[in-house]
C-alpha cells in the first residue's frame, strides 16, 4: 500500500487523485486544501468543479480509499508520495510582473512539507512551473531536512477541461522527470508503478527534471500557437472572402499538420495557455533570448487582437454605437463542458462592450452570477490567487444582468454574441430567438456554431469569424485602433 497525498483540491488535484484512487484501489489517496469550503464541496453531492464523469469517479471511491481533508499537515506527514498542485499564478507586481510565475504558494508548500515530515518522501510537481523550479524546491527541502531524504519529480498534467476524466483514463502520455541519480531513478520507478496500474508502459515517458518542466510549457505554447495561427487566418479570410472553415480543413488534411486546434474562434482562454506562454517569454528573456521571447509574445498579441476585433465588429455593425443597447451574451466559460472562467475570452469581450456602454444580459449553463460579477470586476491575474487574497467584488454591475435561460437572455436584445460553444446553443430555435429581438437583429458568432445560411434566411444579420462577410458588414470594417 502506498499513501498518496495531494496538496491542492482544484481542477488538477481533485480529478487526478480521484482517477488514481479508482485505478489503484490498494493505495490510500488523500486530497488536502486549506479551503474548508472547497473540501466540504468535495465531500458533498455538489462537487466544487464541473467536469463530465467526475461525479461518478469520486462516488466510486470516496470514503474507501479517497479522502478530502483540511488536515493538511497530518496527511502530508503520513504520505509516501506528496503531489503539489497549488496555484502558480502570474505575478502582479515586483520583478517579472505580468509574465513570471508567482511561486509563493509552491514555496510555502515546500516549507510546510519540510517542517512536518518524519519520513522520506517523493515530492511531485503537479502544478505547471517554470524550468528549474525543482532546483529551488530541492534547496528548501535539503536545508530543512532533519536527516530526511526528499526526492523531487516533475509530473506535469496534460488535461483538457471538459474531457479531463477521459484524458486521465486514456492519456496520450504520462511524463515523469527526475534527477539522473540512483535516488532520482528509483523515485521515477515508484511513480511509474502507480500509473502502470492502468496506463500502458510505453506511454509513460521518463526524462530529466528540466525536460519535464519545459515540456509542459512547450506543449501549451504549441497548442496556443495553432489557435492564434488559424485566428490570424480568419482575419485574412474576412478581408478576401475566403471561408476559414474550408481553409482550416484543407490545411488540417495535411498529415504533417493535422486537424486539431484549427478551429477559428473569438480567442483561447483557460488557466494555462496565456499564463504558460508569458512564463515562457520571461524565461527566454532571463536567458538572453529576446528573439525567442518576441516570437512567443506574438501568440498572445494575436489572441488579444482577435478579441478586440470581435468587439469592434459588434460596435461597427450596429451603426457604430451600442450605448444603452441590450446585447445577449451566450456563454461565459472559456469552453464548453466546464464551469471554468479563468482567462475566458468572454471577460475581455464583455468589458469591451461595457466600455461602449452596452447593457449585457449573460447566460451560461454552468457559470453563476456571482462568478460572472467577480470576473468582470477583477484585475488581470487576480483570479489565480486564493479567494481570500482576491479583491472583493461588487454585488452587481449596473449594466450587467445574468439569467438562467437562453431565451430570456435574448428577449428584446439588439444583438446576440455567442462566446462559448455549448451544444445547447447549436440547438436553439433561432426563429423564436429572432421573433423576440429588436430589429434589425444581429448574431455575432464567436465560435462558428450556427448555420449561417439558415439564420440569414430567418432574417438575422450574421457575423461569423473568418466567414465571408454579410453584405451588411462589408462596408463596415472592424478597424482595430
Amino acid at each position: 500500500m502506498v499513501k498518496i497525498c495531494c496538496i491542492g483540491a482544484g481542477y488538477v488535484g481533485g480529478p487526478t487523485m480521484a482517477v488514481i484512487a479508482v485505478k489503484c484501489p490498494k493505495d490510500v489517496v488523500t486530497v488536502v486544501d486549506i479551503s474548508t469550503q472547497r473540501i466540504n464541496g468535495w465531500n458533498s453531492d455538489h462537487l466544487p468543479i464541473y467536469e463530465p464523469g467526475l461525479d461518478d469517479v469520486v462516488k466510486q471511491c470516496r470514503g474507501k480509499n479517497l479522502f478530502f481533508s483540511t488536515e493538511v499537515e497530518k496527511h502530508v506527514a503520513e504520505a509516501d508520495i506528496v503531489f503539489v498542485s497549488v496555484n502558480t499564478p502570474t505575478k502582479t507586481h515586483g520583478l517579472g510582473a505580468g509574465k513570471a510565475a508567482d511561486l509563493t504558494y509552491w514555496e510555502s508548500a515546500a516549507r510546510m512539507i519540510a517542517d512536518v515530515s518524519k519520513s522520506d518522501k517523493i515530492v511531485v510537481e503537479k502544478s505547471t512551473v517554470p524550468v528549474k523550479t525543482a532546483e529551488a524546491i530541492e534547496r528548501i527541502l535539503t536545508h530543512n531536512n532533519k536527516g530526511i531524504n526528499f526526492t523531487i519529480l516533475s509530473n506535469p498534467e496534460f488535461l483538457a477541461e471538459g474531457t479531463a476524466i477521459q484524458d486521465l483514463f486514456h492519456p496520450d502520455r504520462v511524463l515523469i522527470g527526475g534527477r539522473e541519480t540512483p535516488e532520482g531513478q528509483k523515485a521515477i520507478q515508484t511513480l511509474k508503478q502507480v500509473y502502470a496500474n492502468w496506463v500502458p508502459v510505453e506511454k509513460i515517458l521518463c526524462t530529466n527534471l528540466w525536460s519535464a518542466e519545459l515540456s509542459k510549457l512547450a506543449a501549451n505554447a504549441f497548442l496556443a500557437q495553432r489557435i492564434s495561427s488559424v485566428n490570424a487566418m480568419s482575419a485574412l479570410c474576412e478581408a478576401t472572402g475566403a471561408d476559414v472553415t474550408q481553409v482550416s480543413h484543407a490545411t488540417g488534411t495535411d498529415s504533417r499538420i493535422g486537424p486539431k486546434f484549427l478551429n477559428a474562434s473569438v480567442g483561447f482562454g483557460g488557466s494555462c495557455f496565456q499564463k504558460d506562454i508569458l512564463n515562457l517569454v520571461y524565461i527566454c528573456e532571463c536567458n538572453a533570448l529576446p528573439e525567442v521571447a518576441n516570437y512567443w509574445k506574438q501568440v498572445i498579441k494575436v489572441n488579444d487582437y482577435q478579441k478586440t476585433r470581435f468587439v469592434n465588429r459588434v460596435v461597427s455593425s450596429m451603426f457604430n454605437t451600442i450605448s444603452s443597447k441590450k446585447i445577449a451574451v451566450l456563454g461565459f466559460a472559456f469552453k464548453k463542458d466546464t464551469g471554468d472562467t479563468r482567462e475566458t475570452p468572454a471577460i475581455d469581450v464583455c468589458k469591451g462592450l461595457l466600455g461602449d456602454k452596452a447593457k449585457l444580459c449573460i447566460y451560461d449553463p454552468q457559470v453563476t452570477e456571482d462568478q460572472i460579477t467577480k470576473d468582470l470586476s477583477m484585475r488581470k491575474f487576480d483570479k489565480d490567487h486564493p479567494a481570500h487574497l482576491q479583491p472583493p467584488s461588487p454585488s452587481s454591475i449596473k449594466q450587467v444582468s445574468v439569467v438562467w435561460d437562453a431565451y430570456e437572455a435574448v428577449k428584446d436584445a439588439h444583438g446576440v454574441c455567442i462566446l462559448t460553444e455549448w451544444d445547447e446553443f447549436r440547438k436553439l430555435d433561432y426563429k423564436k430567438v429572432y421573433d423576440s429581438m429588436q430589429k434589425p437583429a444581429f448574431i455575432f458568432d464567436g465560435r462558428n456554431i450556427v448555420d449561417v445560411n439558415k439564420v440569414r434566411e430567418i432574417g438575422f444579420i450574421v457575423y461569423s469569424i473568418g466567414k465571408p462577410l454579410d453584405p451588411w458588414l462589408k462596408d463596415m470594417p472592424a478597424v482595430v485602433a
